[in-house]
């Protein structure tokens, strides 16, 4: 298995790279988000690889981080989706926006990207929620402070959904301690 490239990038041809690594060279296909940040033409260039072996071919594909692979790998389990499938995806938001999507359930930003449907949309969603969603959704609530992450715990302990629990804690001012931050996003919560 090939878990890592580093090498003089030789060509770029949006989404496949050439990189040589020590007379070799390797085609990547790479997602838009790790393309806009290559070095120019005859640097050195490090990526994180997957290879897909298929009946047909041997594919290599390279990301800037580790999270943007470890989506990939997550994308690509998902029947239906294939790895142009996931490179889109990738290509077309964050992984953090991706994340927020599934934590929210929203199938509308993933029919915003080019070739994903309703029905994938809602596949990824319901395939993704808990293995990527709420690792995400936990580190974006993590931004308001310390208490957040116990606001949050409290509220899905209470039976909350964490779609709902999100929302309530986007209700509650930065800095707030535990247990006024409960009463906070309980209050924002009966009043949706």
């Amino acid at each position: 298995m090939i878990g890592r490239l580093s090498g003089i990038l030789l060509e770029k041809n949006p989404p496949q790279l050439l990189i040589d690594c020590h007379g070799v060279g390797y085609e990547v296909g790479v997602p838009m988000s790790t393309f806009y940040n290559l070095p120019a033409l005859g640097e050195k260039v490090v990526l994180l690889t997957h290879l897909a072996v298929r009946e047909d071919a041997h594919l290599l594909y390279g990301f800037a981080s580790v999270e943007e692979r470890n989506v990939f790998k997550e994308l690509i389990k998902i029947s239906g989706v294939g790895a142009r499938t996931a490179l889109s995806i990738l290509s077309g938001m964050s992984v953090a926006d991706l994340a927020q999507a599934i934590t929210l359930q929203e199938s509308g930003r993933l029919t915003r990207v080019p070739g994903i449907g309703k029905k994938t949309a809602e596949r990824l969603l319901l395939e993704l929620k808990g293995k990527l969603g709420a690792d995400l959704g936990a580190a974006g609530v993590s931004v308001h402070g310390d208490a957040s992450g116990d606001v949050m715990n409290a509220l899905l302990a209470l039976g909350y959904s964490d779609k709902e629990a999100v929302l309530a804690l986007k209700q509650v001012p930065a800095g707030t301690g535990v247990s006024e931050g409960i009463k906070l996003a309980l209050k924002a919560l009966s009043k949706g």
